[in-house]
């Protein structure tokens, strides 16, 4: 492994943006990577006063993102920095990938990973041929409990799939916050900031590619219902829709942020021949296992049980009963996605955990599912393909 550490630039993501400072703390736990550089704010008082919080060098602290990857892409190869994290929202987060790619960078970016479904075939093609690594932060594939529950499916622990049940509600858009200055619910209520999507966009592509990732499956066809639960909201708040994959099992996605007195209760269960098998985001540590002749079984990330996947004990941090939770599972993917890196500047080939970070693959994937749930909603068609 490379003896240093991975040189990091941020666009986004300073003072008072709270996605920037989670990513902060995730990068960080590992000691794997160090922020050299940013181009924080669009507004220059917080972009200069953010980048002295993180104690950059001043002539490092830059005022827009094509200063930065111009300037950094300039620098000796001992200083210049590997690779960005993109923390903006949704609308501006291709140009400045891509800009990144062009100029030499490897790309961490929030999800979702474009503002259309035509930008992310771009930004697609343009990882491939840049042969630069994109990592997707879809933070809840990084849990320990969610790799164990892949690997057993991916094992055919449970037989055959049949049945796929992801719920994802929240209530703090109960309200009409858009226009009591909620920042957040601002932008992500905005078409022109979000997207055509809103709840569907914003944590239904969450739930997606849970599902997705857990069972291996692909949707192949969808039947979708979005509404606008509160009067006056530009953006679909609320959503079901029912699923169908491409080994012949279905399912069901919930996705609402107008679940009155939710937080944040991801929610997924799935079920095969044998058995099922259930997680939640909100009691992460715990994989429930059901089984069709025999007693309900518990999993519990931590305990030394010693026939756990090694995809899940090598991203579980804490001795059993302590918390593996949001801030562990975000930094997760960045130290997957570092030990990738510094294992091909050492010439080394990466391992199978090491990949193990969603990517551009996922990112189209997760755009294709906002086009097409979208387009469901609007049609009279039962049944919607799923078209890439």
């Amino acid at each position: 492994m490379n003896s240093r550490k991975l040189r990091m630039g941020m666009i986004g993501g300073g003072n008072g943006a709270f996605i920037g400072a989670i990513h902060q703390n995730a990068l960080a736990m590992d000691g794997l990577i160090e922020i050299k550089c940013g181009a924080l704010s669009t507004n220059p008082d917080i972009a200069i006063a953010s980048g002295k919080d993180l104690f950059l060098d001043n002539e490092r602290i830059y005022l827009n993102y094509e200063d930065m990857l111009t300037k950094e892409a300039a620098l000796p190869d001992d200083k210049r920095i590997d690779f960005v994290t993109i923390v903006t929202p949704n609308f501006a987060h291709f140009k400045p990938a891509m800009l990144a790619l062009d100029k030499g960078f490897h790309v961490v970016i929030e999800k979702p990973m474009t503002l259309t479904y035509e930008q992310a075939l771009l930004l697609q093609a343009k990882v491939k041929a840049s042969g630069k690594r994109l990592c997707l932060t879809h933070t809840y594939s990084g849990y320990p409990m969610v790799k164990q529950a892949k690997a057993m499916l991916k094992n055919g622990d449970l037989g055959n799939i049949r049945k796929v049940w992801v719920e994802y509600p929240q209530g703090w858009l109960s309200r009409l916050s858009e226009r009591e200055g909620n920042v957040q619910a601002a932008w992500r209520t905005d078409p022109a900031k979000s997207g055509k999507s809103g709840s569907m966009g914003d944590i239904g592509t969450h739930a997606a590619h849970l599902a997705e990732y857990i069972t291996g499956l692909e949707i192949t066809e969808l039947c979708a219902d979005l509404q606008i639960k509160v009067e006056g909201r530009n953006l679909d708040d609320d959503g079901n829709v029912l699923l169908r994959f491409n080994n012949g099992a279905n399912g069901v996605l919930m996705a609402s942020q107008v679940a009155a007195g939710e937080e944040n209760a991801l929610k997924i269960r799935v079920y095969g021949e044998k058995g099922g098998l259930e997680w939640h985001q909100m009691e992460p540590n715990t994989l429930l296992l059901k089984w069709l002749d025999a007693p309900t079984q518990i999993l519990r990330a931590g305990a030394n049980y010693g026939n756990l996947s090694p995809f899940m004990t090598s991203n579980c941090r804490t001795p059993s009963g302590h918390p593996e939770g949001y801030l562990e599972a975000f930094a997760n993917i960045y130290k997957n996605f570092a030990q990738t890196l510094l294992c091909e500047l050492n010439g080394e080939k990466p391992t199978e955990i090491m990949l193990d970070f969603p990517n551009e693959n996922d990112g189209v994937r997760g755009m294709a599912f906002i086009e097409n749930v979208v387009n469901s909603s609007n049609s009279d068609i039962k049944w919607y393909p799923f078209k890439m």
